[in-house]
Parts: structure tokens; sequence; C-alpha cells
């Protein structure tokens, strides 16, 4: 059969700090003795305390528990009906258990509070300050605030003059203050202000300020302007007395010396020339008395031989281009041969390359090698270069048996290239074929 509870009364009333408390009657309605626990359910559970906890009763035996309600006085627990349970739990029969419930009120208390920060400010034409407003009541409260100043000489305006702060919250608001009159030198002068707070069944809140007004001209600006003055006036004295004097000189020496060299100079190449027309009259008289003993004409040029005594001075000139469209790879030893368009050399002939021109136009990112046969003779990263014009000052040959070819590793395509995935680039070559 369990337990049956009855609670005095249900319905309770209670200022936050105070305490108020409530009796619930406790009965045995078992055949055995029994013990019970009694706690508080519901958001008013973490400030009630139960008197006792645990009872054991005898069967048809009667008990008392005190519950004691009491809130905090901050504002944790609003303000407000809350409503309870007193839970009473059976050992010998949980089936039994049972549960009175009630509410309490929690009566409105004010705790309202003003600062200003800074409560002192200096300033030439306007000053900032700052208002906070602390509710540290438990019900929201509506709150008006006034600003002004006793000898009205201050402007004075806040952000907005009316607010509602919440339970256990701050507002902020800033507060611009002016002096009516400025002035540009003179002593400082010291305005007093305040700002009240205003808020319904609550006395005034005040809080006071000060703002001290200072002239508009800083006090450093008169020196500085007498130190500027006196560098000004010490300046002249030093460019008239000794600056301009050493200028004078130095330019005149300076001039001095650079007449000396350009005569120098001058002297050189007239010293020159008259060499030069010497030699040059010495050469006519020479042809002169050859012509006159009937000597031939000058001996005609050697050859012009390259590597391994091929002469490059006679052939048929020789000019391709090589194009490459290669599908980026991220390997970097991946490379494409191409060596489809270079036109076979005639059997007994040489090709002879002298010039070279690499061109990159979209900016691609890899590698490009010159090739003789299978052998590397040129390796060029494509990164470096848009348009590359390479002369060569031994020029490379190639027999009919070792074909010219290149080879393109591309590893990231050039804009607009990224949307095809392939690296466009070429070579053309410029020599001779000669026998």
């Amino acid at each position: 059969m369990g337990a049956t509870t009855s609670l005095a009364s249900r319905q309770l009333s209670v200022t936050p700090g105070g305490s108020v408390d409530a009796t619930v009657q406790v009965r045995n309605n078992g055949t055995l003795v029994d013990q019970f626990s009694v706690d508080v359910v519901g958001d008013a559970k973490d400030w009630t305390e139960v008197e006792p906890r645990i009872m054991n009763l005898m069967p048809g035996q009667e008990g008392a528990v005190q519950i004691k309600f009491a809130p905090p006085r901050n504002s944790t627990v609003p303000a407000g009906f809350v409503p309870f349970g007193v839970r009473v739990l059976s050992r010998e029969e949980p089936h039994g258990s049972v549960v009175e419930e009630g509410s309490v009120q929690v009566e409105p208390f004010t705790d309202l509070q003003v600062e200003l920060s800074p409560k002192s400010s200096r300033c030439r034409s306007k000053a900032r300050h700052e208002v906070v407003v602390d509710n540290s009541g438990n019900y929201p409260m509506p709150v008006e605030l006034v600003a002004n100043d006793p000898d009205e000489q201050l402007k004075m305006s806040l952000d907005y003059s009316t607010l509602t702060v919440q339970p256990g919250t701050s507002a902020f608001l800033k507060l611009t203050v002016k002096p009516h009159d400025r002035f540009l030198k003179g002593a400082e002068r010291r305005h007093p202000f305040q700002v009240t707070a205003l808020a319904a069944d609550v006395p005034p809140t005040t809080v006071q300020g000060t703002v001290v007004q200072q002239q508009l001209l800083p006090k450093w600006l008169l020196p500085a302007l007498i130190a500027l003055v006196a560098l000004a006036i010490a300046g002249v004295a030093l460019w008239f007395t000794v600056v301009k004097p050493t200028v004078q000189s130095a330019a005149r020496e300076t001039a001095k010396t650079e007449v000396a060299a350009q005569q120098a100079a001058m002297q050189q190449q007239v010293d020159s020339a008259e060499q030069k027309a010497a030699a040059a009259e010495q050469k006519a008289a020479a042809a002169e008395q050859k012509a006159a003993t009937g000597g031939g004409g000058p001996p005609a040029p050697p050859p012009v031989t390259g590597p391994g005594g091929v002469d490059i001075s006679t052939g048929t000139t020789f000019d391709t281009r090589i194009s490459a469209e290669v599908t980026a790879n991220p390997n970097p030893n991946a490379f494409t041969k191409i060596d489809n368009a270079v036109p076979a050399v005639p059997a007994g002939k040489t090709l002879v390359i002298t010039d070279l021109l690499l061109q990159n136009p979209h900016g691609d990112t890899g590698t490009i090698r010159i090739l003789r046969g299978n052998d590397v003779l040129y390796e060029f990263g494509l990164a470096n270069f848009r348009d590359y014009d390479y002369h060569s000052i031994a020029p490379l040959t190639f027999p009919p048996d070792q074909k010219l070819a290149i080879a393109v590793n591309c590893q990231t395509p050039g804009a607009p290239e990224p949307a095809t995935g392939k690296c466009k680039v070429s070579a053309t070559f410029s020599g001779k074929t000669s026998g």
C-alpha cells in the first residue's frame, strides 16, 4: 500500500534572500516497517532543504517533513511562480511512492547600479565616456537615463536614453560631452556633470563625472615655434659663414679637375687619330708599291670548319621548326620524343645547326631537351622562358645516321591550356647541310 502524503500549503511566497517553510505529512499504510526518502523535484530543488530526508515508520505510523525554500538574492532565480514537487519514495513498496505538487511565488527585488568610465576626462573640443547600467535584480527593469551639468556649460549626448536591462546583465552606452565655448589659450576649466538612472519604484541612481577643458593650442607649440625660428636663424648664419664658401671652393676645384680631364681625353683622341692616319698612309704606300711591282691580290680566307673538320662556310641553308603538344604528366622523367618533323639528312651530307629559337607562348612548366639521336645535347626548363634565342659558339653537327629531335616533359600547362591539359612548345633550328 506504500505511503500517503499531505502538503499543508500548496502555494507559498518568498522574498529572495529570505525563506519560507512547508510541512509534508507522511503515513506508512503498509504492513511492514518501511523507510521513506523525501526530496524536491523541479526548478526549486537547488535552493530547497528537506529535513529529514529519510525517515523510518512503523505500520500505521505518521511523520512530518519540513521543506525550507530559500532562493538566493541574485539574478539566477527570476521573479514569478516556480512549480515544485515533494517526492516520497518507499523502500519496501517502490510502486507505492507519491509526489505532492505545489508552487512558490518568488517575489521581485531591485538591485540597480550605474557606473561611469572614466569619471574624469581631458579634452579640447570633445570628450567621450561610457555609462554602464548593471541590473543585479531578478526581473527586467525599464530604465531612463538623464545626463546634465549644473553649470549648463556642456552639450551632452547619449546613445539612447531609455532601455530595458535584463536581470543579471549590463548595458553599455556611449556618452559624448562637448563644451559650449572653446578658447585658444588659457588655464584649464573644470566642468562637473552627472548621469541619473530613473526606474519605477526605485530611488534615482546618480553617478558624477568631470570634464577638464584645455586650450586649443598645444602647450608645446609656442616653445617649438621659438626653437624652430632659432634653428632657422642658426642655419642661415651657418650657410653664409661656413657652408657656402666651402661649397664654392669645392665647386671650383671640381670644375678645374673636370676641365683637365676633358683636355687630357681630347689630347688622347688627337694622338690616336694621328697614329691611325700614319698607319693608313703606310698601308696606302705599301699597296702602291705592290701594284707598281705587279703583285697579286690578297690571299683567299681559309675555310671555316666545325667539329670533325666539316667545312661549314659553304652548303645549303637549312631551316626547320618542330612543334609539340604534350599531355601533362606529373612524372618528371616522362618525356615525349618528336623527330618526324625533321627532314632526313641526305647521304654523304652533314647537318650543321648554328641557331636555335625556343618558344613557350603559354608559360607552361616542364622540361625540353634537344637530342642528337638518343643523346641529350641541351636541356631547358620551360618555366624559365617564353621566347629563347640561342646561338651556339661551336655549331652542332648531325651526320645522316643521327637525327635531330626534341623531347618534352609537361608538368603544368599555362593559360589557357589547363582546359586541354597539354603543353604547347616549339623549337626552330637554322643552319646548313654541308658535304
